[in-house]
């Protein structure tokens, strides 16, 4: 699972790389691929949209079978999945759209655990060297965390410069560039909010901890305002009901343990996504898709009738033929 994630996020880290280039300000290259990675999967969206309309049509259908196989859940499940095939909707077909913003955070959280091979891309072998040869010099060696080596190394590129001979003068410039574009508004966005294994017993860093409660903030509000917008999303079932509550939490928890560029990603991702469904009820609305919807269903079945018919006429015809012939055949008395 690490090398999937890892190899994942050197791919996102070509795209944000590309971002910190122009702009020399990780934050604002964070802002710039967030808002770029919404672009890319915004037919995504729409799927889910559509997805999400078909499924509040069905809320009054299922209801009713609910109350009908009350005692019979076998009888429930089967007949469910046939009002399913029957109307053309898969439960289960937003859960990619609401699983994909997780990978893209992991693979992000891949791009900022390990700056140097994912977002610089320098030698892996070199990077290894690094972290090894670093945590043996004494006077550092005993304060240099393992788990950050790459982190460390781009914090305090100024002081280990001089010990990273392991590197060419290419990778070593880009380094230094990178190493002076992560304060943003006054944040070191690679600076970890809390300490993972010490949780309850240590104090925020600095404002950092502005970070994960904008997290869990951003991410209540929003999805309190996109249930307004979009009331089917009451009746979602499964992993999209249980995601929906357990979300907030679940990144705040990721924004404390985890370094701030992650939970700073995880911030514009939820606001650029409440604007993204704000445009989407504009162009996409339940209410519209599910007429849509309907009218395309009533067409289909009066196609289908209509070809029905000459078929059921030819019947018919064929038949009386028949009574024709058997009468002419029969002796006459």
């Amino acid at each position: 699972m690490n090398d999937f994630f890892n190899f994942f996020g050197s791919a996102l880290g070509y795209l944000l790389w590309f971002f910190y280039e122009q702009v020399k300000n990780y934050g604002v290259a964070i802002i710039l691929f967030t808002v770029a990675t919404k672009i890319l999967l915004f037919p995504f969206s729409v799927k889910q949209q559509i997805s999400m309309a078909a499924n509040s049509k069905l809320a009054v259908k299922q209801k009713e079978l609910q109350k009908k196989y009350a005692k019979d859940k076998e009888k429930l499940q089967i007949e469910t999945q046939k009002l399913y095939e029957k109307e053309g909707v898969n439960p289960a077909s937003g859960c990619l759209t609401m699983v994909i913003p997780l990978l893209i955070m992991m693979g992000l959280y891949y791009t900022v655990l390990y700056p140097l091979i994912n977002a610089l891309h320098v030698s892996g072998t070199a990077a290894a060297s690094a972290a090894t040869m670093l945590q043996h010099l004494p006077g550092i060696g005993q304060s240099f965390d393992g788990r950050y080596a790459q982190i460390e190394i781009v914090k305090h590129f100024s002081d280990l410069k001089p010990y990273l001979t392991m590197f060419t003068a290419n990778e070593l410039a880009r380094m230094q560039s990178f190493s002076h574009g992560f304060m943003f508004l006054g944040l070191n966005l690679l600076d970890t909010p809390c300490d993972a294994s010490n949780i309850f017993g240590t104090l925020f860093r600095s404002n950092l901890w502005t970070i994960p409660i904008f997290c869990f903030v951003s991410s209540v509000v929003t999805q309190y305002f996109t249930m307004k917008l979009q009331p089917g999303m009451q009746q979602q079932q499964g992993c999209m009901k249980g995601m929906f509550y357990l979300f907030p939490l679940f990144t705040a928890w990721i924004a404390c343990t985890m370094p701030a560029a992650v939970g700073f990603y995880w911030i514009i991702a939820t606001l650029t996504g409440f604007l993204q469904t704000v445009i989407l009820n504009i162009w996409y609305s339940p209410a519209d898709l599910g007429a849509k919807a309907e009218a395309r269903r009533i067409a289909l079945r009066e196609e289908e009738e209509a070809k029905m018919k000459p078929v059921a006429a030819a019947a018919v015809v064929q038949k009386t033929g028949e009574n024709r012939q058997s009468k002419a055949g029969r002796p006459h008395l």
